[in-house]
Protein backbone atom coordinates (compact mmCIF):
# COMPACT_ATOMS: atom_id res chain seq x y z
CA UNK A 1 0.00 0.00 0.00
CA UNK A 2 1.50 3.65 -1.25
CA UNK A 3 2.31 6.23 1.53
CA UNK A 4 -0.73 8.45 1.77
CA UNK A 5 -0.33 12.39 2.43
CA UNK A 6 -1.71 11.47 6.05
CA UNK A 7 1.20 9.32 6.30
CA UNK A 8 4.01 11.61 5.01
CA UNK A 9 2.36 14.76 7.62
CA UNK A 10 2.56 12.84 10.34
CA UNK A 11 5.95 11.19 9.80
CA UNK A 12 6.98 14.88 9.40
CA UNK A 13 5.58 15.63 12.66
CA UNK A 14 6.97 13.11 14.51
CA UNK A 15 10.42 14.36 12.88
CA UNK A 16 10.23 17.76 13.98
CA UNK A 17 9.06 16.94 17.42
CA UNK A 18 12.29 14.51 17.75
CA UNK A 19 14.47 17.47 16.25
CA UNK A 20 13.14 20.37 18.59
CA UNK A 21 13.57 20.04 22.27
CA UNK A 22 10.58 20.17 24.54
CA UNK A 23 10.29 23.50 26.44
CA UNK A 24 11.45 23.26 30.46
CA UNK A 25 8.95 22.82 32.98
CA UNK A 26 6.18 22.94 29.93
CA UNK A 27 3.90 20.07 32.05
CA UNK A 28 3.62 22.09 34.30
CA UNK A 29 3.12 25.46 32.92
CA UNK A 30 0.17 23.42 30.84
CA UNK A 31 -1.40 22.62 34.36
CA UNK A 32 -1.06 26.30 35.67
CA UNK A 33 -2.69 27.54 32.17
CA UNK A 34 -5.33 25.20 32.72
CA UNK A 35 -6.05 26.36 36.29
CA UNK A 36 -6.21 30.15 34.61
CA UNK A 37 -8.80 28.40 32.11
CA UNK A 38 -10.93 27.27 35.18
CA UNK A 39 -10.42 30.46 37.54
CA UNK A 40 -11.45 32.54 34.14
CA UNK A 41 -14.37 30.82 32.98
CA UNK A 42 -13.70 27.60 30.65
CA UNK A 43 -15.15 28.14 27.01
CA UNK A 44 -17.06 24.70 26.22
CA UNK A 45 -16.71 23.45 22.88
CA UNK A 46 -19.65 20.87 23.47
CA UNK A 47 -21.64 23.44 25.01
CA UNK A 48 -21.06 25.47 21.64
CA UNK A 49 -22.16 22.61 19.75
CA UNK A 50 -25.03 21.61 21.54
CA UNK A 51 -27.67 24.46 20.89
CA UNK A 52 -30.78 24.19 19.25
CA UNK A 53 -29.52 25.13 15.45
CA UNK A 54 -26.89 23.96 13.57
CA UNK A 55 -23.35 25.23 14.58
CA UNK A 56 -20.47 26.35 12.65
CA UNK A 57 -16.92 26.06 13.60
CA UNK A 58 -15.06 28.75 11.42
CA UNK A 59 -11.69 27.84 10.30
CA UNK A 60 -8.21 29.63 10.05
CA UNK A 61 -6.59 27.88 7.61
CA UNK A 62 -3.94 29.86 5.53
CA UNK A 63 -3.01 26.87 3.38
CA UNK A 64 -3.40 23.39 2.69
CA UNK A 65 -1.97 20.72 0.40
CA UNK A 66 -4.27 19.97 -1.52
CA UNK A 67 -5.49 23.66 -2.16
CA UNK A 68 -1.95 25.78 -1.55
CA UNK A 69 -1.87 29.08 -0.75
CA UNK A 70 -6.09 29.86 0.07
CA UNK A 71 -6.12 33.53 1.48
CA UNK A 72 -3.36 35.77 -0.11
CA UNK A 73 -4.08 38.49 2.69
CA UNK A 74 -4.72 36.09 5.55
CA UNK A 75 -4.76 37.69 8.82
CA UNK A 76 -6.13 34.84 11.44
CA UNK A 77 -6.95 37.78 14.03
CA UNK A 78 -9.16 39.56 11.81
CA UNK A 79 -10.49 36.09 9.93
CA UNK A 80 -11.64 35.10 13.65
CA UNK A 81 -13.52 38.24 14.74
CA UNK A 82 -15.47 38.39 11.30
CA UNK A 83 -16.43 34.73 11.71
CA UNK A 84 -17.28 35.41 15.26
CA UNK A 85 -19.49 38.72 14.29
CA UNK A 86 -21.54 36.52 11.99
CA UNK A 87 -22.43 34.08 14.21
CA UNK A 88 -20.23 31.52 14.50
CA UNK A 89 -20.15 29.06 17.22
CA UNK A 90 -16.29 28.33 17.52
CA UNK A 91 -13.08 29.25 15.92
CA UNK A 92 -10.58 26.31 14.60
CA UNK A 93 -7.18 27.36 14.32
CA UNK A 94 -4.91 24.91 11.34
CA UNK A 95 -1.42 25.29 13.32
CA UNK A 96 0.76 22.87 11.11
CA UNK A 97 3.75 24.76 9.57
CA UNK A 98 5.24 22.67 7.03
CA UNK A 99 1.96 21.26 4.98
CA UNK A 100 -0.88 24.32 6.32
CA UNK A 101 1.24 27.11 6.75
CA UNK A 102 -0.15 27.73 10.02
CA UNK A 103 1.67 28.96 13.01
CA UNK A 104 0.49 27.93 16.95
CA UNK A 105 1.12 31.29 18.14
CA UNK A 106 -2.05 32.16 16.18
CA UNK A 107 -4.32 29.95 18.79
CA UNK A 108 -2.96 32.75 21.29
CA UNK A 109 -3.53 36.03 19.67
CA UNK A 110 -7.42 34.97 18.49
CA UNK A 111 -8.12 33.36 22.08
CA UNK A 112 -7.56 36.99 22.82
CA UNK A 113 -9.44 38.28 20.43
CA UNK A 114 -12.87 36.51 20.27
CA UNK A 115 -15.05 35.37 23.10
CA UNK A 116 -15.54 31.35 20.93
CA UNK A 117 -13.83 28.37 22.35
CA UNK A 118 -10.90 27.67 20.13
CA UNK A 119 -10.11 24.65 18.82
CA UNK A 120 -6.74 23.41 17.82
CA UNK A 121 -6.26 21.74 14.60
CA UNK A 122 -3.11 19.53 14.15
CA UNK A 123 -1.79 16.53 13.56
CA UNK A 124 -1.27 15.47 17.56
CA UNK A 125 0.34 12.53 18.48
CA UNK A 126 2.33 13.00 21.90
CA UNK A 127 1.04 14.16 25.46
CA UNK A 128 4.09 17.10 24.43
CA UNK A 129 1.50 18.67 22.04
CA UNK A 130 -1.19 18.83 24.66
CA UNK A 131 0.60 20.54 26.83
CA UNK A 132 1.51 22.97 24.26
CA UNK A 133 -1.82 23.32 23.23
CA UNK A 134 -3.10 24.35 27.23
CA UNK A 135 -0.04 26.79 27.45
CA UNK A 136 -1.21 28.57 24.17
CA UNK A 137 -4.77 28.87 25.26
CA UNK A 138 -6.82 26.19 22.92
CA UNK A 139 -9.84 25.42 24.82
CA UNK A 140 -10.18 21.90 23.12
CA UNK A 141 -7.97 19.97 20.25
CA UNK A 142 -8.55 17.69 17.32
CA UNK A 143 -7.13 14.34 17.41
CA UNK A 144 -7.25 12.13 14.43
CA UNK A 145 -8.02 8.22 15.02
CA UNK A 146 -6.89 7.11 12.05
CA UNK A 147 -2.59 8.15 13.10
CA UNK A 148 -3.34 6.91 16.76
CA UNK A 149 -3.40 3.35 17.93
CA UNK A 150 -6.00 2.49 20.97
CA UNK A 151 -3.58 3.01 24.04
CA UNK A 152 -1.97 6.39 22.70
CA UNK A 153 -5.59 7.66 22.05
CA UNK A 154 -6.65 6.80 25.15
CA UNK A 155 -3.64 8.07 27.22
CA UNK A 156 -4.21 11.57 25.19
CA UNK A 157 -8.14 11.62 25.78
CA UNK A 158 -6.72 11.30 29.79
CA UNK A 159 -4.20 13.58 29.44
CA UNK A 160 -6.65 16.49 27.50
CA UNK A 161 -9.20 15.85 30.33
CA UNK A 162 -6.45 16.78 32.95
CA UNK A 163 -6.02 20.50 31.04
CA UNK A 164 -9.48 20.65 30.55
CA UNK A 165 -9.10 20.54 26.97
CA UNK A 166 -12.42 18.92 25.04
CA UNK A 167 -11.54 16.89 22.40
CA UNK A 168 -13.39 16.36 18.94
CA UNK A 169 -11.85 13.16 18.05
CA UNK A 170 -11.83 12.80 14.03
CA UNK A 171 -12.53 9.73 11.70
CA UNK A 172 -13.03 9.42 7.97
CA UNK A 173 -15.78 8.87 6.02
CA UNK A 174 -14.58 5.35 5.08
CA UNK A 175 -14.11 4.50 8.64
CA UNK A 176 -15.86 2.14 10.98
CA UNK A 177 -17.04 4.04 13.85
CA UNK A 178 -17.15 1.69 16.75
CA UNK A 179 -13.12 2.71 17.79
CA UNK A 180 -14.21 6.37 18.19
CA UNK A 181 -17.47 5.59 19.79
CA UNK A 182 -15.90 2.77 22.24
CA UNK A 183 -12.86 5.71 23.36
CA UNK A 184 -16.04 7.76 24.84
CA UNK A 185 -15.22 10.61 23.00
CA UNK A 186 -17.91 12.94 23.57
CA UNK A 187 -17.33 15.19 20.56
CA UNK A 188 -16.80 13.05 17.05
CA UNK A 189 -16.32 14.41 14.15
CA UNK A 190 -16.63 12.51 10.39
CA UNK A 191 -14.33 13.94 7.50
CA UNK A 192 -15.61 14.05 3.91
CA UNK A 193 -12.30 14.27 2.29
CA UNK A 194 -10.18 11.03 0.94
CA UNK A 195 -6.62 11.58 1.61
CA UNK A 196 -5.77 9.67 -1.34
CA UNK A 197 -7.61 11.71 -3.92
CA UNK A 198 -8.57 14.55 -1.86
CA UNK A 199 -12.15 13.72 -3.21
CA UNK A 200 -14.52 14.84 -0.65
CA UNK A 201 -18.19 12.81 -0.59
CA UNK A 202 -20.83 14.13 1.33
CA UNK A 203 -22.91 11.23 0.77
CA UNK A 204 -20.66 8.83 2.80
CA UNK A 205 -20.54 11.25 5.93
CA UNK A 206 -24.53 10.89 5.74
CA UNK A 207 -24.81 7.23 6.11
CA UNK A 208 -22.66 7.33 9.05
CA UNK A 209 -24.49 9.57 10.86
CA UNK A 210 -26.93 6.67 12.37
CA UNK A 211 -24.00 4.90 13.69
CA UNK A 212 -22.64 7.52 16.18
CA UNK A 213 -24.87 7.32 18.78
CA UNK A 214 -27.16 10.15 19.92
CA UNK A 215 -25.62 11.23 23.23
CA UNK A 216 -22.53 12.31 21.43
CA UNK A 217 -22.11 15.56 19.58
CA UNK A 218 -21.76 14.48 16.02
CA UNK A 219 -19.85 17.15 14.21
CA UNK A 220 -19.73 17.00 9.76
CA UNK A 221 -16.27 18.32 8.60
CA UNK A 222 -14.81 19.42 5.39
CA UNK A 223 -16.74 19.54 1.86
CA UNK A 224 -19.29 22.50 3.08
CA UNK A 225 -19.54 25.24 0.69
CA UNK A 226 -22.94 26.61 1.47
CA UNK A 227 -25.98 26.29 3.41
CA UNK A 228 -27.72 23.81 0.48
CA UNK A 229 -24.75 21.24 2.15
CA UNK A 230 -25.26 22.19 5.69
CA UNK A 231 -28.76 21.54 5.91
CA UNK A 232 -28.72 18.30 4.49
CA UNK A 233 -26.12 17.07 6.64
CA UNK A 234 -28.00 18.80 9.57
CA UNK A 235 -31.34 17.17 8.66
CA UNK A 236 -28.91 13.84 8.63
CA UNK A 237 -28.34 14.21 12.60
CA UNK A 238 -25.05 16.10 12.38
CA UNK A 239 -25.03 19.40 15.34
CA UNK A 240 -21.42 20.95 14.04
CA UNK A 241 -20.19 21.48 10.92
CA UNK A 242 -16.26 22.52 10.94
CA UNK A 243 -16.26 24.78 8.19
CA UNK A 244 -12.39 26.00 6.01
CA UNK A 245 -11.81 26.60 2.83
CA UNK A 246 -15.48 27.75 1.99
CA UNK A 247 -15.35 30.61 4.34
CA UNK A 248 -11.56 31.50 4.04
CA UNK A 249 -11.80 32.33 0.52
CA UNK A 250 -14.92 34.24 1.09
CA UNK A 251 -14.60 37.81 0.01
CA UNK A 252 -16.79 38.44 3.14
CA UNK A 253 -15.95 35.72 5.64
CA UNK A 254 -18.77 37.84 8.42
CA UNK A 255 -21.35 37.63 5.85
CA UNK A 256 -20.36 34.23 4.45
CA UNK A 257 -20.85 32.34 7.83
CA UNK A 258 -24.22 34.67 8.36
CA UNK A 259 -25.34 33.02 5.41
CA UNK A 260 -24.97 29.82 6.51
CA UNK A 261 -26.03 29.62 9.75
CA UNK A 262 -28.95 32.12 9.03
CA UNK A 263 -30.40 30.37 5.76
CA UNK A 264 -30.13 26.88 7.73
CA UNK A 265 -31.53 28.19 10.60
CA UNK A 266 -34.26 29.51 8.60
CA UNK A 267 -35.15 26.09 7.16
CA UNK A 268 -35.88 24.34 10.36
Amino acid sequence: MSESILDRIVADVRRRLDETPEMPGLEAAAHAAAETRRQRGLRSLRGALSGPGPAVIAECKKGSPSAGLIRADFDPVALARAYAKGGAAAISVVTEPEYFSGDPEWLAVIRRAVDLPVLRKDFLVTRRQLHESAVLGADAVLLISRILDRETLADLLATASELDLEVLLEIFADEDPESAVVSGAEIIGVNARDLATFETRLDRVEELADKLPADRVRVAESGIYGPGDLQRLHQAGYDGFLVGEHLVRADDPEAAVRTLVGESASDQ
